[in-house]
């Protein structure tokens, strides 16, 4: 039996809420994230992280956050279900932007808003942004001098959907 949970009179897998989302993303993730340089934001424990990057989180008790990253200037930049929880969201994307080297590459993992329930601000007040598809191919439209080569999946099983692009 598959076991679920409910939330507003809709069932999700458990799974959904046992914390390291980037294990669904990861096979992908591996083939994409490259280089010496990469800097794995908000990773929350040491076992979630991506591998041979370098942590950047609040529980580190670093100068060095979301909207503060150290030097050098990354190969690539890699973050899971993130986004939502950041003050300035669109100011970070513009942040890691000038972080990475040219042709970096961005991924990041995001719950689908439009997709579960549970993930919408007014459901989880530790989400204080509505996320979707939608809302990053708009970004990334009006920013097309800025990032090139982006992809971005529809709903998978977990409920998210991922974001890779390069920085122009």
């Amino acid at each position: 039996m598959i076991k679920t949970i409910e939330h507003k009179g809709n069932l999700y897998p458990t799974f959904q809420c046992d914390g390291n989302g980037a294990r669904f993303c990861m096979p992908f993730a591996l083939e994409i994230v490259k280089g010496d340089v990469i800097y794995d934001i908000g990773y929350g424990k040491d076992e979630w992280k991506f591998p041979n990057a370098v942590g950047i989180d609040l529980k580190d008790g670093t100068e060095f956050n979301a909207m503060n990253l150290p030097e050098p200037k990354a190969d690539a930049i890699f973050n899971s279900h993130l986004l939502e929880h950041l003050e300035r969201p669109f100011e970070a994307l513009d942040i890691w932007h000038d972080k990475l080297k040219q042709d970096g590459v961005l991924f990041m993992y995001l719950p689908n808003m439009d997709a579960q329930s549970y993930h919408r601000p007014w459901s989880n007040r530790r989400h204080i942004h509505y996320i979707s598809p939608t809302v990053m191919r708009s970004y990334f439209d009006d920013n097309k001098d800025m990032w090139c080569n982006v992809f971005i999946s529809e709903r998978d099983a977990y409920d998210s959907f991922t974001v890779f692009c390069n920085k122009k």
